[in-house]
């Protein structure tokens, strides 16, 4: 049976969490998560700089409703002054469940500026950034997302966990891959139950999730308090409610039908255009239907009509033909 969770106040009643992915955890990609049962959603990662020169753009990567609650919006940034103003403005604006410190974006043009993993080069750093937004945002829990270290020959995730418990941290969610290795390779889940060892806080595994039955071998093999979500519920929302019933026992819902899969597809980009316009939110929703066209007798084609579709009007009449 689920076990509910807290992370400071909060209590999570599914611990399963949708992780924070850039362009994917948007509104209409974490309601759909949401509906489907995930305990926790988390918005794309967002610039401490960009939040406090107050770009628009940025701003509207954090703005939620409330049937998205509880939900954690993830900062990333190099300087603990604007990490800590920044962390204000979003507990002011916004008010999330939780603020969570990026440290675990390999992504070079981040990690170049001294931002996401770059900071597990310098723990030191982390500990003055990670101090300084704890301090600025007292009345809200403050988390961390990490990689287990920069390279293989520097796996710090074990000697940052106690560090980060010390200076008020809530939870801890662990990615054991470095930096170096991006996506590739196996991540080292012996890593999250050293981390769990380590600390007293929760530990949210995360990382080679493929199948919700994964999330059980997690959860067995490593101890931690949560698991969370990436790329397995990419086209698929329906990860969290067949994970929810394994985790329960109960008997697994149906896989999706081709019916459904449509119905879902045309229900995100009346979402993605509801939130980011008809343009923006047409060419968004291309990379999804690659993630959801498939599996099918004539997906492929049923995919490459709608992705090379040149308008919204044209995704629309291709799905309202094949409901």
């Amino acid at each position: 049976m689920i076990n509910p969770l807290k992370i400071g106040d909060i209590t999570i009643d599914v611990p399963v969490f949708l992780a924070p992915m850039a362009g994917v955890t948007d509104h209409s990609f974490r309601i759909l998560c949401k509906e489907m049962g995930a305990g926790v959603v988390y918005s794309e990662f967002v610039s401490a700089h960009g939040i406090i020169r107050e770009n628009e753009k940025t701003l509207d990567m954090i703005r939620f409703t409330e049937e998205e609650r509880p939900i954690g919006v993830q900062i990333f940034g190099d300087s603990p002054e604007v990490m800590a103003k920044a962390a204000r403005m979003v507990a002011d604006r916004f008010n999330p469940n939780i603020i969570d410190i990026n440290y675990g974006c390999p992504v070079p043009k981040v990690t170049k500026k001294g931002a996401g993993s770059a900071a597990l080069k310098d723990l030191c750093l982390m500990d003055d950034i990670t101090a300084a937004v704890v301090e600025s945002v007292p009345e809200l829990p403050i988390t961390v997302k990490m990689r287990s270290g920069w390279s293989s020959h520097s796996i710090v995730s074990t000697e940052a966990g106690p560090r980060l418990e010390k200076l008020g941290v809530k939870a801890i969610a662990l990615h054991p891959r470095t930096t170096k290795q991006g996506y590739k390779g196996k991540a080292k889940w012996e890593l999250i139950k050293e981390l769990k060892n380590a600390v007293s806080i929760p530990v949210i595994g995360n990382g080679d999730i493929k199948s919700s039955k994964d999330v059980l071998i997690m959860f067995s093999e490593t101890g931690c308090d949560a698991v969370m979500v990436a790329r397995a519920a990419l086209g698929n929302p329906w990860f969290f409610k067949e994970t929810i019933a394994h985790l329960n026992g109960s008997p697994l819902p149906n896989s999706p039908t081709v019916d459904e899969k449509i119905s879902t597809c045309r229900r995100h980009l009346e979402l993605l255009i509801q939130t980011k316009g008809n343009h923006t939110g047409t060419n968004l929703m291309r990379k999804h239907f690659g993630w959801y066209i498939k599996g099918f007798e004539s997906a492929g084609k049923i995919r490459k009509e709608l992705v090379t579709s040149s308008d919204s009007d044209g995704m629309f009449k291709r799905l309202n033909i094949l409901a």
